[in-house]
C-alpha cells in the first residue's frame, strides 16, 4: 500500500531541522520501502504492508524521536484517502500570485465535518469545505488580511492540523500514483 507521511513542524523557521536524506534513511530502516521525500516541510510517501494509519504514525514517530531526538506529530493518509481530498477540491483553486487555497491535514482525533462549527469562517470572503482527513479553504489574495484563516494560528484547532498548499498538496498524490503504475 502506497502512503503520504505529513510532518507538523520541521524546517520551519529555523526550528526542528532534519535533513531530507537522514529521514529517508530513517524511514527505511523502520521498514517503509520505495521511500520519496517531496520537498523540505515533511512530505515523505513510502510503500508498506497493509498496516493501520495509526500503527503507522506510531512506529514513525518512534523512529523520528530515536534518530532526531524530536517529539514530531506524523499524520499517514493512504493513497485512497489522499485521492478523495485531491478530487474534493475544485480545479480552479490554486496556490499563486491571486489566490491563497490550502489543504488542512486533520489528525485522526478531530476529523469530523463538526469541526467546522469552531472555525472562524466570514462569508464572501472565505471557501471552506470539510472532507474526510481534511478542511480545503481558498481565499483571493487580495482578501487574506480579512480571512477567517489568520483566526486560526496559535488555536487548539491549529495544533491538530498540518497545512500543504493546493499545489503541494497535488503533487504529492502525482508522487503516490507513480508508485502505483
Amino acid at each position: 500500500m502506497v502512503y503520504i507521511a505529513l510532518l507538523r513542524g520541521i524546517n520551519v523557521g529555523g526550528k526542528n531541522k532534519i535533513d531530507m536524506k537522514l529521514l529517508k534513511h530513517t524511514f527505511e530502516q523502520a521498514g517503509m520501502t520505495n521511500v520519496v521525500t517531496y520537498i523540505n516541510t515533511g512530505n515523505i510517501i513510502f510503500s508498506y504492508k497493509d498496516t493501520s494509519k495509526t500503527e503507522l504514525s506510531r512506529i514513525l514517530e518512534v523512529a523520528i524521536h530515536n534518530d532526531f531526538g524530536l517529539q514530531i506529530k506524523v499524520v499517514v493518509r493512504s493513497i485512497d484517502d489522499i485521492r478523495g481530498i485531491i478530487n474534493a477540491i475544485p480545479d480552479k483553486w490554486k496556490n499563486d500570485n491571486d489566490m491563497k487555497s490550502d489543504v488542512m491535514f486533520l489528525w485522526d482525533e478531530i476529523d469530523d465535518e463538526s469541526v467546522l462549527m469552531n472555525l472562524v469562517i466570514k462569508p464572501n470572503i472565505d471557501t471552506v469545505k470539510y472532507v474526510p482527513g481534511a478542511i480545503l479553504w481558498s481565499i483571493d489574495k487580495k482578501n487574506v488580511t480579512k480571512s477567517g484563516m489568520s483566526k486560526i494560528i496559535g488555536s487548539k484547532f491549529y495544533k491538530q492540523v498540518t497545512v500543504r498548499n493546493v499545489n503541494t498538496a497535488r503533487k504529492i498524490y502525482e508522487l503516490m500514483q507513480a508508485q502505483v503504475r
